[in-house]
């Protein structure tokens, strides 16, 4: 008679298993969408870094790009007009080389670029007889000139890169 008073519910093995696949296929959708929003914020927030970086340079390429032109413009006057025979004369291999690489940020695969001094550089003796001194600071503004346009252009293609990519 106890067993007529006590009624079990019977449910069949296979509505836990779904019910339970159903309440981790939802979890797991929730858990990708969390991440894939989290992964966009973090390149939006690089994207943001870049463009500031952008701007940055771009300022600061004008008067560098300005300087520059008045170093040279001050070594053409003090060593004569044909200053490129004798920078010619001197130079037999290239001082600044670019590299490439990539960095990964969330899985996106950002171009970089940087700049290396490879050897020496022989221009010591370079306008010993005039103007060295301004062919010498002449050098170092278009270098420094170079410089700002290597980073400039990594910045420009990682810029690209994510913009593609966000979009």
């Amino acid at each position: 008679m106890s067993s007529q008073t006590q009624h079990l519910n019977v449910v069949h093995p296979y509505c836990y298993s779904a019910w339970g696949s159903e309440s981790s296929s939802v979890g797991a959708t929730r858990g990708h969408a969390l991440l894939k929003k989290k992964s966009i914020d973090a390149l939006t927030v690089q994207f943001c870094q870049i463009l500031k970086k952008i701007v940055s340079t771009k300022e600061s390429m004008g008067d560098t790009m300005k300087t520059s032109s008045f170093t040279l413009t001050e070594a053409k006057y003090v060593a004569g007009e044909n200053i490129k025979h004798v920078v010619r004369e001197n130079v037999t291999t290239d001082a600044l080389k670019v590299r490439s690489y990539q960095e990964n940020i969330d899985g996106v695969k950002l171009p970089k670029f940087e700049y290396f001094i490879d050897g020496e550089t022989k221009n010591n003796l370079t306008g010993l007889a005039r103007g060295g001194q301004q062919i010498q600071a002449c050098r170092a503004a278009y270098v420094k000139s170079i410089e700002l346009l290597i980073e400039h252009a990594s910045l420009q293609t990682s810029f690209l890169t994510l913009y593609t990519t966000i979009k």
